[in-house]
């Protein structure tokens, strides 16, 4: 153990030698690793960050909640065309599909009915354009998340009547009442007067867009007396969620039974109707950021390739500096492998220091751009351990044929090498 330990350590030493020896070159060669491990493990801390904030978009949509529509998320399985033709004509999910939905089934914890358009609103000589008008059943606090910041939800009464209330979005009840209390005035909303009963907290806006703050909820008994809720302009859905214990896929095969069954489809006819669900999402996600992993490759590969001549060259040069200590090594009795085992530890350790390097000024940077501009970019553990896997791979195949020409040294031409 001893004896490893002193030939790594004196394997170690030669390379921090060979750093010394020559400064300026060995900084031009070990920029080279620098810059690729900068490169690649940028790309992939980018790439993690974008697709972790994506995913946690779409996760808040609610994995066992399922989406019925007019139109699908993507194309049918086993076809990569969205044939948009044949969706056309469906009509748009009604109230009495909710009802019925409502009615019959026995997986679901909640059924919500939702729909949605773009009006002005507006308070004294306050108005804030292209709010996003929200007409939902009680249910839709059970299935979408959000938190009341200040006063309250609707009550099932309210909702059932239909009352001339609202919720406002976080970002709404700034714009229009400018610091004052919202709650218990009145906004107006296409000439009707609306009784303001609660704020959303505040959201941010997800990777997505998915946000309440520019949002508006009314209840949808009183939004169908101002919109025509069979239109496809207010972009009219059922929402769905799975009691504990069942999978978006059980829920997904008995609405797809009762919807049939409610619109009375032949047997052998598609249905429609779309049963969306996060999971089709999530399919695609993992297609396209399988892709940009590729394109990352790619990016950081030229840089590497870059580095690794550049650590080959490094290790062309110390051979034959040190040609005599080999001769002397070998005369001594030292085999091939130790020889061999020398220089690649070495390579490998000068790869490793320009790795670290990289690894630092992405680590510094992540800092830098998280405290300017508030944003969460993470260096993982994995893109820290690939890094540096990365760096000694690299170091291992560039100095494989500096040290293999070493270790075929013969111990007397060696010895006597000028």
């Amino acid at each position: 153990m001893i004896l490893i330990y002193k030939f790594f350590k004196e394997s170690f030493l030669f390379a921090i030698n060979a750093l010394r020896s020559n400064v300026l070159r060995t900084i031009l060669t070990l920029s080279g690793v620098t810059i690729g491990i900068f490169s690649i493990i940028s790309v992939f801390t980018l790439i993690d960050t974008l697709e972790n904030s994506v995913r946690e978009s779409v996760e808040s949509l609610g994995n066992n909640v399922i989406y019925i529509q007019k139109w699908p998320w993507a194309p049918p399985e086993g076809e990569t065309e969205y044939p948009w033709w044949r969706y056309m004509n469906r009509r748009v999910p009604g109230l009495d599909d909710y009802e019925q939905v409502k009615k019959r089934s026995q997986l679901a914890e909640a059924v919500c009915y939702v729909m949605a358009s773009s009006r002005r609103l507006s308070f004294e000589n306050n108005s804030f354009d292209k709010v996003a008008v929200m007409g939902v059943t009680h249910s839709f606090e059970d299935i979408w998340s959000f938190e009341i910041g200040s006063g309250r939800y609707f009550s099932p009464q309210e909702s059932h009547n239909g009352t001339n209330i609202t919720v406002l979005g976080a970002d709404i009840a700034e714009e229009l009442f400018q610091g004052t209390d919202p709650l218990d005035r009145e906004v107006k909303l296409m000439g009707r007067r609306l009784r303001v009963v609660g704020v959303i907290q505040k959201q941010g806006t997800d990777m997505l867009g998915n946000s309440l703050d520019k949002n508006i909820l009314i209840p949808v008994n009183f939004a169908k007396t101002m919109f025509n809720l069979r239109s496809e302009s207010v972009q009219p859905f059922i929402m769905v969620k799975a009691l504990p214990g069942y999978s978006s896929d059980d829920i997904s095969d008995e609405l797809a039974g009762i919807m049939r069954s409610i619109r009375r489809i032949k047997p052998q006819a598609e249905n429609d109707f779309a049963l969306n669900r996060i999971s089709l999402v999530q399919k695609g996600l993992n297609d396209l950021f399988g892709v940009i992993d590729i394109a990352g490759w790619f990016i950081g590969g030229f840089s590497i390739l870059v580095g690794g001549f550049g650590i080959a060259n490094i290790m062309f040069v110390s051979v034959k500096e040190r040609t005599r200590i080999i001769g002397i090594q070998k005369a001594l009795g030292a085999k091939r492998r130790f020889i061999l085992l020398q220089f690649l530890i070495e390579s490998t350790a000068l790869s490793l220091i320009g790795g670290l390097a990289g690894l630092l000024i992405i680590f510094l940077g992540v800092l830098v751009i998280n405290l300017v501009l508030d944003t969460s970019i993470v260096l993982s553990l994995t893109n820290i351990l690939k890094g540096l896997g990365i760096s000694a791979t690299i170091g291992i195949l560039s100095g494989y044929l500096p040290a293999w020409k070493g270790s075929k040294m013969d111990p007397v031409e060696a010895i006597n090498a000028l």
